[in-house]
């Protein structure tokens, strides 16, 4: 874009065209900060969002298998494998229940602290709030529709010509 301030006189339509561009520019500028934060943000959670999903899945689908082999296991390794006894079956199986909850539990613990880092996109937010504190002062002028601020431009300028013949 040509410098504003570079002493050369610009004509009304000129000088709204740019206004217009650059309003536009600024537009799609935040609007792309606004997309890639989001992207990230996005990206943050999802990974959390599987974490905890595969918090579920563990404590549901694998939890019978995972629990009878750790209560044989527990059992065989107590000794009631070769007949000395060793501790119950079933306290055996709530042993084997607990550590699969504090698997669980571990996998959720991850899966909240990557949910914690997902934050609001402050840099959007920012300059949101700039260009919303700058739009107030901006008047636009009504048009019908279908008609181009070039064409809003020209015919202010003919009745401005007019009115001062």
């Amino acid at each position: 874009m040509s410098d504003p301030f570079d002493g050369t006189e610009r004509s009304l339509g000129q000088l709204v065209a740019s206004a217009t561009a650059e309003m536009s520019a600024l537009v799609h500028d935040e609007i792309a900060l606004a997309k890639a934060e989001l992207r990230q943000d996005v990206k943050r959670g999802g990974i959390g969002a599987i974490l905890g999903i595969g918090a579920v899945v563990v404590l549901l689908f694998s939890l019978p298998m995972l629990s009878f082999a750790l209560a044989y296991g527990i059992n065989a390794w107590t000794g009631g494998h070769n007949g000395e006894g060793g501790l119950n079956l079933a306290v055996c199986f709530v042993l084997s229940f607990l550590f699969n909850v504090l698997v669980a539990v571990l996998l959720g613990l991850i899966a909240r602290a990557q949910l914690k880092k997902v934050k609001p996109p402050k840099k959007s937010i920012a300059s949101a709030k700039e260009t919303a504190a700058i739009l107030p002062n901006a008047k636009p002028h009504p048009r019908p529709e279908g008609v181009t601020a070039a064409e809003v431009t020209m015919a202010k300028a003919e009745s401005v010509a007019r009115s001062s013949v």
